[in-house]
């Protein structure tokens, strides 16, 4: 065995002694894609938007949401816990993927990890000569949280606790969900918790598309995530986004049907991505599934058309559209790279 090979396993070992459901395999797996395990079931991992932004380069497309790239914090409190296998995921899907965990940790506890690992990961900037002093300075301090990254979030039971907790620490949070568990937003509702910005996705304009692309583990998905939309309407301080992950040859079809789900949730914004063939979804779909730039546009027009929703803005390099409601920027900040 190499050295590198034992430093590895070493270190998986050590970041994933609390992970005891994912196993010492998945683990390493894990901690070979860059990610830092947090207590039982969390974890973190640098963007690659936020390495390009130390560097001066481009930065990511939510820049328009007002995301500094070097100053986010992106984690997940349900590390490879999710009750969805979509076709287009770039994660790896092991057979106990849905299996909850025995012991859920704080709010705080998840933060104050996330953000001292963070600060170890980037900590190989600063020696790094085309790395920007002043940019690697605040990059030590993030700013904004996204609640994203891997598996889905609301199946952490606390995940309303870990909204509040993160906005009482001054920084703007960014919740991205499947939808799947409404009664998650359903308490952030009653009990006054909104995150800054609230990402539902959508992957499908249908039940029978959607069962198709996401394959839930879970009865009556579709229907979980219709009540999810008809909640959005419900958040008051939240930027609502709803986010169409587009599939050529899956679910980039029927956009009259999306048009209506849109005008039924009223969101602020509907983003739509086109998916990239990476990672483990390169076993599951061709290359082809990739759509270029200009059908997402196409699309998107499309449901323009069927909706009030008008196109705002595009981001080429990332494959992403942007409807705003009204044609409204929503207090975007709407620059181009």
């Amino acid at each position: 065995m190499s050295s590198e090979v034992a430093q590895e396993m070493t270190l998986a070992s050590s970041l994933g002694r609390r992970h005891s459901r994912l196993g010492p395999a998945t683990t390493r797996r894990y901690v070979r894609a860059g990610y830092r395990l947090l207590g039982n079931h969390s974890g973190i991992q640098i963007c690659r938007w936020t390495r390009a932004a130390l560097m001066g380069r481009r930065r990511c497309y939510k820049r328009w949401y007002g995301i500094e790239s070097h100053r986010c914090l992106q984690l997940t409190p349900a590390l490879q816990f999710c009750n969805l296998r979509c076709i287009f995921c770039w994660r790896f899907h092991t057979s106990d993927r849905f299996k909850a965990e025995a012991v859920w940790d704080p709010p705080n506890m998840i933060l104050d990890e996330a953000i001292s690992a963070q600060r170890r990961l980037l900590s190989g900037f600063k020696a790094n000569p085309f790395a920007r002093e002043e940019l690697f300075k605040e990059s030590m301090n993030p700013v904004h949280v996204a609640i994203s990254l891997d598996g889905e979030p609301t199946l952490y039971p606390m995940i309303g606790d870990l909204v509040q907790e993160i906005g009482r620490r001054g920084m703007p949070s960014f919740l991205v969900t499947n939808g799947t568990v409404p009664s998650r937003l359903q308490d952030m509702i009653e009990r006054g918790i909104e995150p800054t910005n609230l990402y539902l996705s959508l992957y499908g304009p249908d039940k029978q598309t959607y069962d198709s692309v996401t394959r839930p583990l879970v009865a009556k998905a579709w229907e979980r995530i219709r009540t999810s939309l008809k909640l959005l309407r419900v958040f008051k301080r939240s930027r609502t986004i709803i986010r169409l992950t587009l599939v050529k040859g899956e679910n980039m079809n029927r956009p009259e049907c999306y048009s209506r789900l849109v005008v039924e949730a009223a969101p602020s914004i509907v983003e739509l991505k086109g998916y990239s063939w990476l990672g483990e979804s390169r076993q599951r779909l061709p290359i082809g599934a990739m759509p270029y730039q200009t059908e997402i546009k196409e699309f998107a027009r499309r449901i323009e058309e069927a909706s009030t929703y008008k196109l705002i803005a595009e981001d080429s390099v990332s494959r992403v559209v942007l409807l705003a409601r009204d044609g409204s920027t929503m207090g975007l900040s709407l620059d181009s790279e």
